[in-house]
Formats: structure tokens, sequence, C-alpha cells
């Protein structure tokens, strides 16, 4: 039961945010009634690509890609209906009939969103979704080392689309397989090649964007700072983003897996006291992450090279962890995902095709950024206090460093960059709805014990980690106020908000796209 448990913990971890952006216009939005609003799309839309809330589809279609259950309940106020377009034009449809039709507009890719505010609302509201799920093609330029990717597709989809065409090519993106491009790619993106080639966002060459009036921009025809604030800015607010040209990037042909687990008995919080200091200082093709539950902890590696070379880096690095040949798991990039995710290289298409993820407990998601290694004390009370108490979840400490370290905070929103040691996700998960009580207290009570020992003035969170906890938008005279945002803002934007909030404020100055934790717009004054 424990080991099942375990593997359920392990697959829910992976994560990042579903949902793309959504720009606005200038020309006021009328009153209008749903019907005007359904009127409106079905002369653009096929009627077989929507769902009203009345449907008998309609709650199929919705909860296909909920994949927290918290979320499913009868208290989450849903969408009038749920628009599944198929090609652009749908989507410049959708945009238009609402804002026309007084309708707002929330965008689902891959239903990741951590507090589902891509498919639902925190207070009662007239709002559809748009849902990607049946954009997911992706166009592979071997020679040219680029891709396009629609938002709807998953990692896995894009992953398994270059390795078709190559076998020593590579995308910096998340972990998990069933994760939306749209979503990760908005919000930054990282996975075990962050220490090599950065986030997601960062490897982004150009988009394509239907912004409020019905257009269909790219780089060329956007702003500089319209660029740069799809990159890493977040969901719902600045453009549907329907599809990413990305660059990607060298990977040699054989990579080195390993998984070691430590208990306390072995010395687990001696071998992780030194791996908060040795992993970030690491070169760049090794990424070593921790992902502790229990009293043990697995120390998780992918090494861009063969075990013949890793095995003296380890030995002379880090001989703490014990790591000896017997270890290694050599395979090419593209089995590394579902051996890092399942724990086996011989599903490649199983896994990462696989569309029909039943996995859909009750969780909670919290994280952290740490600029400064924790004292000896702080481990012991983790190990042998925080995760064996009643309701305890699992903490996954992902190191920085190299490339992810290297590029300056502006340079993309995404601002978590020099000095950080490594970034904290708290994971916790029910299976009842009535089981919650216990998980929910842990995930408190341990994210108020690490307050000392994290980040400060911001306490810093990963955007892609969404965590309403945070903060929300207060909404006065129909438009999110700059100070309100700037409260959970800048946990996860640092320094940046202010400029997103600034280009929120040139191409969606009344706020017609938003949620609890959209960028309100900051208007400039001359």
């Amino acid at each position: 039961m424990a080991s099942s448990r375990a593997f359920a913990l392990l697959l829910l971890f992976c994560a990042l945010a579903s949902s793309c952006e959504v720009a606005f216009s200038y020309f006021p939005v009328p009153p209008a009634t749903k019907e005007d609003f359904l009127g409106c799309l079905v002369k653009e839309i096929p009627p077989r690509l929507l769902y009203a809330k009345s449907s008998p589809a309609f709650p199929a279609v919705l909860g296909q890609t909920i994949r927290n259950s918290r979320w499913s309940s009868a208290d989450s106020v849903k969408p009038l209906y749920i628009i599944t377009p198929t090609n652009a034009s749908h989507i410049q449809s959708a945009v238009l009939c609402g804002r026309r039709n007084g309708v707002r507009i929330r965008v689902r890719s891959g239903g990741h969103d951590y507090e589902g505010l891509s498919y639902r609302s925190l207070q009662p509201e007239n709002f559809a979704v748009v849902d990607l799920n049946l954009m997911r093609s992706v166009w592979v330029d071997g020679k040219a080392r680029t891709a396009w990717v629609n938002s709807g597709a998953q990692l896995g989809e894009l992953y398994y689309a270059i390795s078709k065409a190559s076998s020593t090519l590579a995308f910096p993106a998340g972990v998990c397989p069933t994760i939306g491009v749209g979503g990760n790619l908005a919000g930054g993106g990282f996975g075990m090649l962050l220490r090599k080639f950065g986030i997601a966002a960062e490897n982004v060459v150009d988009v394509k964007v239907v912004d409020a009036n019905g257009k269909l921009l790219d780089k060329s025809s956007m702003s500089a700072d319209h660029f740069w604030a799809v990159r890493g800015g977040g969901g719902e607010s600045f453009g549907i983003v329907v599809s990413w040209q990305v660059k990607l990037q060298p990977v040699p042909p054989t990579v080195t897996i390993f998984k070691i687990a430590k208990a306390v008995s072995e010395g687990v919080v001696d071998i992780v006291n030194k791996w908060q200091s040795v992993a970030p200082q690491l070169p760049a093709d090794l990424m070593i992450r921790v992902i502790a539950m229990g009293s043990k902890a697995t120390f998780e590696a992918m090494y861009l090279g063969t075990c013949k070379t890793l095995t003296p880096l380890m030995q002379s690095k880090f001989p703490e962890l014990g790591m000896n040949a017997s270890h290694c798991n050599e395979m090419s990039w593209i089995e590394s995902i579902p051996f890092i995710h399942l724990g086996k290289k011989d599903s490649v298409e199983d896994d990462l095709l696989n569309r029909n993820n039943n996995f859909k407990p009750f969780a909670e998601y919290k994280s952290d950024y740490v600029y400064q290694p924790f004292p000896k004390t702080v481990w012991e009370q983790i190990f042998n206090t925080w995760l064996v108490k009643p309701g305890a979840g699992i903490m996954i400490f992902d190191p920085y460093g190299a490339a992810i370290s290297a590029t300056p905070e502006a340079a993309t929103p995404f601002p978590h960059r020099k000095g950080v040691l490594f970034n904290i996700q708290y994971v916790n998960y029910w299976f009842a709805p009535e089981a919650g009580a216990a998980p929910l207290s842990w995930s408190k009570d341990m994210y108020n014990y690490m307050e000392p020992y994290v980040s400060k003035n911001p306490r810093q969170a990963y955007a892609n980690y969404r965590d309403i906890d945070l903060g929300r938008n207060e909404v006065v005279d129909d438009v999110s106020t700059y100070s309100s945002g700037k409260v959970w803002g800048q946990k996860y934007f640092k320094d940046n908000y202010e400029r997103l909030a600034l280009t929120k404020g040139k191409i969606d100055p009344t706020d017609y796209f938003r949620n609890e934790q959209s960028i309100p717009p900051l208007i400039q004054k001359y």
C-alpha cells in the first residue's frame, strides 16, 4: 500500500500549469445575454465543437483534463460554454464573440493548473472556456533545430515528435508528459535539462497569438514587451497563444539516469545536507534532484553522457551519495522521459502519447526558493518530524545553478536566477473529499515552518505552481487592481511584475481577460 501511495505521489508532482493567455482591444463590451454569445459562436464555429452547460456531454468535456479533483466539486463556478477549436479562426471568433456579448473567456491546454483557474472561477461570473485539447499538432524541422507546437499538445507529444526527427535533439520543458505545452511555456517551464539549457520559455523563438481584435499576431507583428510577457508571464493575461516555435537543443546519443534511495538510517540527513551545496555547483551536464517522502529521499539524476564518465565525476564531487556503476541506467534522451516518470524506458509511445490519465486525486501544492543552505537541524526536522506526520506529503528539491542561474532576471518574466540554490515543491494528495483535513493542515504548517529558511522580501514562488493562498486580485470598477496583484505578483515575478502590468495596460487596459491571479493592467501616465 505504501509503495502504491509513493508511486501515486511521484505521478502527482508532475506539473505545471495549463492555460494560455488572452489579450484585449479597446472597444467597450455591451451587456448581452448568453444566448447572444451562442448565436455569435455558431455563425463561425461548427456546433460539434461547442458544449453548453446544459449539454449531456458537457460534464465529460469539462472533466476530461481536470487533474485536481478538488475543482470538480459542485462549489466550483463552471463555464457557461466550452469551445474546442480546431484552428486559429475558431479562437479568433470565440474571442470576438465573448468581447461583444459580455462573456469572459478562460483558456485551458493540459488542465494541470494547480488552482483550476483555467476552467473555473472563484466567484459567480459568466465565462466560457476555450479548451485547446484538439489543437495539438507538432511540426519539427530537424535541420533548423526548431519545432512549431500547438498549445493543446502535451509535452509528451512534443518530445515524441522531436525524437522521430532526431535522436540527438531535445527540448528543456517539464518532467510530466501529460502537461499541456501552452501552460508550461506560459509560466516558464523547467525539467531535468534546466541546468543545461534553462527554462522552456527562454527557448521560445516565435509565437502565434490571437489578440482581442481577432488578429493573429507573431513576433514580427507584436511589441517587444508583448513577446517578452507571453514567455513566462503566466496564463490568462496577454493573448491566446495558438502555437509556439521553440529552439531544440543538442543532446548526446546516450544519457545516464540514476535513482538512489537513502533512508534516515542510512544517513540521508547528512547526504542531503551535502547535496544542497554540491548540486548547484555541479557541471551543467548533471542534474540531481531530490524527492523526499517519509523518512527517505530519492536522489534522481540525469547526466548528458555515459556511465563511464559520470561515475568518476560523482565519486569526485559527491562521494557521500555512494554512487557507482551499478546505479547507472544508460539510454537515449527520449527513453529517459518515461524512465524518470514511471521507472521504465520500454514504454515510450504508451507513456508519451497517452491522453487518458485517470490519476485525479484531491491535491494541494506550494513552492519556495532557497538562497542559503539549510542548517543541518532543519533537515533533521524535515525527515524526522515533518515528513512522518499524519497527512504528510512529499517535498521535491530541484537544484539550480549553471544555465538557469546565468540568465539575467529581466530577460524573461521568470526571475528566479542568480543565487538560487534550489526550488522546493510541496505536494500533498488524498482520495476522498472528507480526507483532506490532515493533508491541508500539514501543507499549511510545513509552509509556515519553512519561512525562516527560504527567500524573503518577497518570499518567492513559481508561477506554474499556482497557489491562491499567496493572494488574489481585487476588482474595482470592473478592473483588477495593481496593488492587489502586487501581493502575489511579486512573489512569482519579483521586479518583473511591474513590467508585466505595464504591458497588460497597453494591450488589455480594461482587463477583459482575467482570472483571480492574472496580471492587472497598469496604465502609464505621461
